[in-house]
């Protein structure tokens, strides 16, 4: 399992598992934003959003926000493992490119799109089969990175977010289960690299 404190996140301790939930957790599979990409993604999100850069890494959101929703927190982290790691090993690491950033389902929220179709699709709807229990999404399949979510920015500020521009592409190599409840910062309870079954 990923060491959280790796990632500069909480650890199970700081996180108070042994607490009263503040609301109910869930799991939300990501793929962490990383290497020069992910720093100046980190940028970006310091410069427009400090709170969201305070908060979390730079991610992709494979399940949770949208094509199926988040699954229960309750959930052991073995049987998260058991079902993903299969798909992880059979899966080779693989490339995506960012769009331009544009405003999520006209909301002030801006991200970068990715395109939902291709291998990143093919993904998504494997760990959507997987057998977990995900619950309702608000949304079809629209993978992104988010650069701004706390902070309503200025006419000014949206403008030179909406300028940014990310020739690098987002190398998709792992799969995270990130655990999150609502106002903490999230927690990565298990990390599951891809490709491992995958023969050269």
């Amino acid at each position: 399992m990923v060491d959280p404190a790796a990632h500069d996140l909480p650890d199970a301790g700081e996180w108070g598992l042994n607490e009263d939930w503040q609301s109910s957790p869930n799991v939300f599979i990501i793929v962490e934003v990383r290497g020069a990409v992910g720093e100046r993604l980190r940028e970006v999100q310091r410069r427009f959003d400090p709170k969201l850069a305070a908060r979390t890494h730079p991610h992709l959101t494979l399940t949770g926000s949208s094509g199926v929703g988040p699954i229960p927190g309750s959930v052991p982290i073995a049987d998260l493992r058991a079902a993903l790691a299969p798909i992880a090993a059979a899966t080779a690491p693989f490339a995506v490119s960012f769009g331009r950033p544009e405003r999520f389902m006209q909301s002030n929220i801006v991200v970068l799109p990715i395109d939902p179709h291709g291998t990143i699709r093919v993904l998504h709807d494997r760990v959507a089969r997987s057998g977990l229990p995900f619950g309702p999404a608000k949304f079809t399949f629209t993978p992104h990175v988010t650069l701004n979510y706390f902070t309503t920015l200025t006419s000014e500020q949206m403008e030179r977010l909406l300028r940014v521009r990310l020739d690098e592409p987002l190398l998709v190599d792992h799969l995270q289960c990130s655990l999150a409840r609502e106002p903490e910062r999230p927690v990565v309870v298990c990390e599951l690299a891809l490709g491992a079954g995958v023969s050269d």
